[in-house]
């Protein structure tokens, strides 16, 4: 795939880039490296101070980024607008916590004593260079809820971005080498997918994370393996949307709609498959389908939009074929489910009902504005089919009665269960799925330790 700037809203190719040669990466390793052993003593104060830059320039700069970011991926401006001003948010909240995330942590009295020792304490410290494989969704977003916590723990980074989102990409290494941090700190590589693993085989790197697809997880896991490297993985998500018949219905509707098509469906996070206790499913449904159709699809820029392009042709081929497979299996089509004429890779809102599991779109993951019915007779079966994925990223659930709220926590395979409202991911909350979602967390204290040398200090009595 080429590295460039592809208008999705019109097909036409704005800017291409070369890639690196090998020389050039050679040259950004060494430095990675020689940064690293001066960066990693710099006073967490310094890092915050840093930081804090940083996302001053992000805030200055929202309109401009937003409209890079539209261009090259299509969401629509005034979500690109909340993704720039969510980094910048994230940026100064761990300016804010560094220090108490990162301070020593002192065992119980009794156990130091017990071990022999005349004080123990267990100390976070950097690993180094750090790979991050990085998708176009959201092109600022899911780089920055790694950079900010590896930064501030004192590590470097290099980043290698999606090939469709390359002036996001330099825009990143930019904006932290104006904030003042040193050179090498963070850098963008302008590669291909196939560099990737040799520089993940390379010792100066000593970690990587990734947020992809499953296949490309299943590389960069493979080859951190054989390297015995850490890794973090967020992957794919096919992730439910209960309703039960507690809910506000009117509210669950509303916010089903935003849930299935923010970022023009294309979330590992968004909600996919809505299972609906029968009681409340018809009901439901009409609230549900009329505010799909109610959705405005167009140009990105525009004010008004609500639904943009697909990022990509093959993305929208990936969904089309989805879409018409359920249809030829039996699937209903309450809304959408027809690519519409004319330029740019838009895809319409859509419903589709009757779906069960041995249909692809029951399995694979719609990476577009696509949602999926189910009727559930009970509680039981509610669990029973959003468990049946091999997906576990988040969950959503509307439900006002308590004793189903915990069964729904105990059950529900998921890194997350978000009740009586949608999935969003918080800088102070722990963030990332089970099963073939990934593993390991970002952001929250438990996203800083990912990429932190966890040291037990002990000394003799």
């Amino acid at each position: 795939m080429p590295i460039a700037t592809v208008n999705p809203a019109t097909g036409e190719t704005v800017e291409t880039f070369e890639a690196m040669d090998d020389d050039e990466i050679e040259r950004r390793l060494e430095l990675a490296e020689a940064t690293f052993r001066t960066y990693r003593t710099t006073p967490i104060a310094e890092r915050a101070r840093l930081m804090n830059r940083a996302a001053d320039l992000l805030d200055a700069e929202r309109e401009d980024v937003a409209r890079v970011m539209t261009t090259e991926m299509g969401k629509p401006l005034k979500q690109a607008r909340a993704e720039a001003a969510k980094c910048a948010k994230a940026m100064r909240w761990y300016a804010e916590h560094a220090e108490e995330l990162l301070a020593d942590e002192v065992p119980a009295a009794s156990d130091v004593k017990d071990s022999g020792a005349s004080r123990v304490r267990v100390r976070y410290r950097p690993l180094g260079p750090v790979l991050a494989v990085m998708p176009w969704n959201f092109p600022l977003w899911q780089v920055i809820r790694f950079a900010a916590p590896a930064l501030l723990a004192g590590n470097v980074g290099l980043l290698k971005h999606a090939s469709n989102v390359p002036q996001t990409a330099l825009y990143l290494e930019d904006l932290f080498h104006r904030a003042g941090f040193p050179e090498g700190c963070f850098q963008t590589l302008l590669i291909g997918s196939g560099a990737v693993d040799e520089i993940l085989r390379d010792e100066r790197i000593k970690a990587a994370t990734l947020t992809g697809s499953e296949p490309a997880g299943r590389a960069v896991a493979a080859t951190s393996g054989e390297m015995v490297k850490k890794t973090v993985l967020e992957l794919g998500g096919s992730d439910p949307f209960i309703v039960m018949p507690s809910a506000d219905l009117d509210r669950a509707a509303e916010v089903a709609v935003t849930a299935r098509v923010q970022n023009n469906g294309q979330s590992c996070i968004a909600a996919k498959r809505f299972i609906v206790h029968t009681d409340v499913y018809d009901t439901f449904v009409e609230k549900f389908v009329a505010g799909m159709k109610a959705l405005t699809m167009g140009d990105p820029m525009d004010e008004e939009t609500d639904v943009g392009p697909l990022a990509s042709q093959s993305g929208r081929t990936d969904v089309e074929e989805l879409v018409d497979d359920a249809k030829r299996s039996g699937a209903t089509v309450l809304a959408g489910g027809e690519r519409p004429e004319g330029p740019g890779w838009y895809y319409p809102p859509t419903v589709l009902a009757d779906v069960d599991r041995d249909m692809r779109i029951h399995r694979e993951e719609a990476f577009g504005p696509v949602a999926t019915l189910y009727r559930a007779a009970d509680l039981d079966e509610a669990v029973l089919i959003a468990n049946d994925t091999p997906f576990g990223l988040s969950s959503n659930v509307w439900t006002r009665d308590e004793a189903e709220t915990d069964r729904f926590v105990r059950d529900l395979e998921a890194g997350g269960v978000y009740f009586n409202g949608m999935t969003a991911s918080h800088p102070a909350f722990p963030f990332g799925g089970v099963k073939r979602s990934g593993y390991g967390r970002e952001l929250a204290g438990q996203g800083m330790h990912e990429f932190c040398n966890i040291t037990t200090v002990w000394h003799g009595a």
